[in-house]
């Protein structure tokens, strides 16, 4: 269920045809909606889609998220892919981006972003991580890359990065210890972009 009148629109502008799109006034009463809204402020407009009409599959650039559990990250993540084309791969345990709070970070970006499961892309497997990776701007372009990206406190297990066949790293000049995982990941998207 997507609520409000922008996600409604991304989901049908995508093409997808709603299972029921209620408005308050018309078919269904401003209370009613009010009782099964997330938000603070009730929407006008719900729609229901079916997860099975979402796109699934892979791109030739892909965010891998290992158990990334903040549904606003796993959202945000998915509406920088969308920005730069790139697809979405989740590990077990990361947010469930059909979850309300995911789908209003994702700005719609859901129906436009194929999803697959974390082991599914192809193509050379790199490591965001906090420090001591090759500095990101230096990463050679080519081929399908898979960014892998950790969870926001726990980061990416030795097991996991040492799979990968790179790890980088996203210079910081400043003195933060990271990024946010959403954050990162946008900055690498746009540093891939620069350098393709």
């Amino acid at each position: 269920m997507v609520e409000g009148e922008d996600l409604v629109e991304a989901g049908l502008a995508a093409g997808l045809e709603p299972a029921d799109v209620l408005v308050a006034g018309e078919d269904v009463g401003a209370a009613l909606l009010a009782e099964v809204s997330s938000l603070a402020h009730p929407p006008r407009v719900v729609g229901v889609f079916r997860r099975d009409d979402l796109p699934r599959g892979t791109r030739p650039v892909t965010l891998a998220l290992w158990r990334v559990a903040d549904p606003g990250n796993v959202g945000t993540l998915l509406r920088a892919a969308d920005a730069f084309g790139a697809g979405v791969a989740l590990s077990d345990g990361c947010a469930d981006p059909t979850g309300p709070k995911a789908l209003r970070a994702s700005m719609g970006a859901i129906f436009r972003v194929p999803v697959a499961g974390f082991a599914e892309p192809g193509g050379r497997r790199v490591a965001l991580v906090p420090h001591g990776g090759t500095p990101l701007p230096e990463l050679a372009p080519g081929g399908d890359v898979v960014l892998v990206l950790g969870a926001e406190r726990d980061g990416l297990p030795a097991e996991v990065a040492g799979a990968c066949q790179e790890q980088v790293s996203i210079p910081q000049p400043g003195g933060g210890e990271s990024l946010n995982v959403a954050i990162a990941g946008a900055i690498a998207l746009y540093e891939l972009s620069r350098s393709s």
